[in-house]
């Protein structure tokens, strides 16, 4: 599956894989990110119930903290 993330196409060897299974691979659990997928944001309570698909755009941001 080719996802498009943060405008770089990235391959991967899975066929179907949820935004949770995404996250797990590019080792962001647990980590303050937002992720918008072909233009919707996802709740993080949806990350588990969101397939990917063959040519998402996905971008994904992390928070910033500091004073």
């Amino acid at each position: 599956m080719n996802l498009k993330i943060n405008g770089n196409i990235k391959s991967f060897d899975d066929t179907s894989m949820t935004i949770e299974g995404l996250v797990i691979q590019l080792n962001l659990l647990g980590k303050r990110i937002a992720i918008e997928k072909n233009g919707m944001i996802i709740s993080k309570s949806e990350f588990q119930n969101i397939l990917l698909q063959d040519g998402d755009q996905l971008e994904i941001v992390g928070a910033v903290g500091g004073g």
